[in-house]
């Protein structure tokens, strides 16, 4: 199987790259600079920058970007952008979401961004990369996008292990919402190799 990671080099693209090799996929990062990718095939591209022959031969284009402070605003477009070079591929896109996003009744009437306790400091995040979601569900491509629990460690330890939920926010018995970035990583190479959530949005947590 043939995977891409668009922000190979980043903090989580890094690991979705380590756990796919570690799994014997062919792996090819998309980095702005070819010394920062970490294998031996990549591309240089700005997301902008990527046509739809540059991942036509991909079985799987893993959208591992991560946009900050006065750049959340490049989630939708960046969005927009994968789902027209893909729109007519059989390339699988698979996003690294974020939970703001999650719903936190069953009614699915209210995101976890929206609560009145939630960080003001977070709030343009979650509110770009949830609109970045909707995008997706319009679109006619085959997409997945995992919201990782409400506490996103990335220098958590790897367990190994890691529970799958749904589009609400949800808890261990001990009332957690946690997860590192290392067993995200697995859940992520586990929905390219499998394809079990096509067009669906799903969540993981310990």
């Amino acid at each position: 199987m043939k995977v891409a990671v668009i922000g190979a080099n980043g903090k989580e693209g890094s690991l979705i790259v380590k756990e796919a090799l570690s799994r014997g996929l062919d792996v090819t990062s998309i980095v702005r600079d070819s010394k920062k990718s970490p294998t031996d095939k990549y591309l240089v591209r700005d997301v902008y920058n990527l046509k739809t022959e540059d991942v036509k031969d991909f079985d799987v284009l893993v959208d591992a970007l991560g946009f900050f402070g006065p750049n959340v605003k490049e989630y939708v477009p960046s969005t927009e952008h994968l789902i027209e070079i893909l729109k007519d591929s059989q390339t699988r896109l698979l996003v690294v979401g974020g939970a703001g996003s999650l719903f936190v009744d069953d009614k699915h009437t209210k995101q976890l961004y929206q609560g009145a306790d939630f960080p003001e400091t977070v709030k343009p995040l979650s509110e770009e990369m949830g609109k970045a979601l909707v995008k997706l569900r319009e679109s006619s491509i085959n997409w997945t996008y995992i919201s990782p629990a409400a506490a996103f460690d990335a220098k958590g330890t790897r367990m190994g292990k890691y529970v799958l939920a749904g589009e609400e926010l949800t808890f261990d018995k001990d009332g957690k919402s946690e997860i590192s970035y290392a067993d995200f990583a697995i859940a992520m190479v586990d929905e390219i190799i499998n394809a079990k959530h096509q067009k669906e949005r799903i969540s993981v947590r310990w």
